[in-house]
């Protein structure tokens, strides 16, 4: 009876490609050693945790992704979210300002303000952060082609307020090579898209030394269809390509890799989810450290942003995705973040209203306060299972990351030839043929489905504004009229003529910034040097 009963169990396999034993126990991590594979918290190889005491001395900052309409209405979310005790902000930017487009080009008509908070110049940051000290609440720019201008929007808003360079904290997205792989919001050719991302790292390295310039996004991703292995293993070979980049110019890895950040996903199986992030932070350190030959342990540190996955919400019974979120969050704070930025239950359909807001940001904080979550540093280490799928999550990353370096000729390569891409795309396809067989549950969608009503009475739909557009498009009027128009002039021949040379661009994007050039003026000027990206042909 015992053998037809276990038969009879069913299998389990991770999308990682991880089969999973029912029971584990002393033989499966019989080969581990504390010292090398796990560390006390706060030191080499970081797998518990990077910071000695973790949530004990400081629960995980909280940082919630808003951004709609004008700058004023986004200020309005900015201050709402503050209000009820977030400590710091995660600004979206709509679709025409992430392609470096101005609000009145005629390719922007029915977009201004729509995914995102529309920038068209300096003035609008300024509005945007009225009343919101930069030097006491961070900020995260959720920006990527267009990166130099907006940042330096941001700094010079930050001198306006009387915060010295030096002291600016924050972080810019700022992450080309994931665009081409999982987003689509390219503007440049790759080379010249990867110079001006180096061009920000050298610059914050030298000017900026608080600001973290890049967070590399294995969340765009994994969100594309990439696995939870092919995520890290993608995002950590775009790391190094940037990082060779700029120690290519000069600078010693310990002057700047201590301030690049990643941003990664949260859906999911829960225990696939934490030993990624453990194995993650584990093989970071031995990379930085045998590979770049970091001395310092700041920059073997992985530092991240995680805390939901938008892919793992549903349309279908939305209300279930405050569960789910509350469940991403826990991940997360198993897993050691330094920063929650959970999706919110309406994200299927909309823009987080202010209820969805505020329900994952008290998700956050009922973790923080109530549920003991902050009370101990890796609470699931020395779990036969976590450790056991730890280690073999390293051991596949490192065995992709081999993949693109020897069989793709390295990450530049591989995205310049839409091989990345391929293989995200194929393994998308092969999950969505899962979910509708039935291999992967969904529960509401192809399981437990309820029959009646997809759309939630609680949704509440983000409506487009029309007249929200027409006071942007009143302001960047104004501004254009008011500038002195032939500083503008001056500012953008200077980046033209940079552009074609090898001189770091920064210095000539806050010139223009400061003298009200726009988004669109400053990106068209780099246009006309470089051109822009075609996406390669994959047969």
């Amino acid at each position: 009876m015992a053998e037809k009963a276990e038969k009879k169990v069913r299998e389990v396999l991770l999308e990682s490609g991880i089969p999973v034993r029912p029971v584990y126990g002393p033989a499966d991590t019989a080969d581990l050693n504390y010292e090398r594979d796990l560390g006390d918290p706060g030191h080499f190889p970081f797998t518990r945790g990077i910071h000695p005491l973790m949530y004990r001395s400081r629960a995980w900052t909280m940082r919630q992704y808003a951004g709609f309409g004008t700058p004023q209405d986004t200020n309005g979310r900015f201050r709402f979210l503050i209000d009820h005790g977030q400590n710091a902000l995660n600004v979206a930017f709509d679709l025409p300002t992430q392609m470096g487009l101005d609000s009145d080009d005629s390719r922007s008509e029915g977009e201004v303000g729509r995914v995102g908070m529309a920038v068209d110049t300096l003035k609008d940051m300024e509005v945007a952060f009225q009343g919101i000290p930069l030097d006491k609440v961070s900020v995260s720019l959720t920006i990527n082609a267009p990166t130099p201008v907006l940042l330096a929007m941001y700094l010079a808003v930050a001198e306006k307020q009387g915060v010295p360079l030096g002291e600016v904290r924050g972080t810019a997205q700022n992450d080309i090579l994931k665009e081409y792989i999982g987003r689509g919001a390219w503007i440049f050719p790759v080379e010249p898209a990867l110079r001006l991302i180096a061009d920000t790292m050298e610059f914050c390295a030298r000017q900026a030394p608080k600001y973290y310039p890049v967070s590399v996004c294995g969340y765009h991703i994994r969100e594309s269809g990439a696995t939870p292995v092919q995520e890290i293993a993608y995002a950590y070979s775009i790391a190094r390509a940037y990082i060779q980049r700029v120690i290519d110019r000069g600078l010693k890895v310990d002057d700047f890799a201590g301030r690049l950040s990643f941003n990664f996903d949260i859906f999911g199986n829960l225990f696939e989810q934490v030993a990624k992030f453990r194995a993650a932070r584990r093989l970071w350190a031995k990379l930085m450290r045998d590979e770049f030959g970091a001395k310092q342990p700041d920059t073997m540190q992985m530092k991240m942003i995680a805390g939901g996955g938008g892919g793992g919400l549903t349309i279908e019974e939305p209300e279930n995705n405050i569960v789910r979120g509350a469940y991403y969050a826990l991940i997360s704070a198993l897993s050691g973040a330094q920063t929650m930025a959970l999706c919110c239950f309406d994200e299927a359909y909309t823009i987080p209203s202010e209820k969805a807001s505020l329900i994952s940001l008290r998700t956050m904080q009922i973790l923080a306060e109530e549920m003991g979550l902050s009370d101990t540093v890796d609470p699931l280490a020395g779990s036969y299972y976590v450790e056991s799928l730890t280690n073999e999550m390293e051991k596949r990353i490192m065995a992709e990351m081999a993949c693109v370096d020897q069989e793709m000729g390295g990450i530049v390569k591989a995205v310049s030839e839409g091989r990345i891409q391929a293989a995200v795309a194929h393994q998308a396809l092969l999950y969505e043929q899962k979910l509708q067989r039935g291999e992967i549950v969904k529960v509401g969608v192809n399981k437990y489905r309820s029959e009646g009503e997809r759309v939630s009475e609680e949704v509440e739909l983000h409506e487009y504004k029309p007249e929200a557009t027409e006071e942007q498009l009143k302001r960047l009027a104004q501004v254009r009229a008011e500038r002195d128009a032939g500083a503008v002039q001056v500012s953008l021949n200077r980046i033209r003529e940079q552009a074609q040379g090898n001189v770091n661009l920064m210095p000539a994007m806050l010139q223009a910034v400061r003298a009200y050039a726009t988004v669109g003026e400053i990106v068209g000027v780099l246009k006309e040097v470089w051109g822009g990206f075609r996406e390669p042909v994959r047969l």
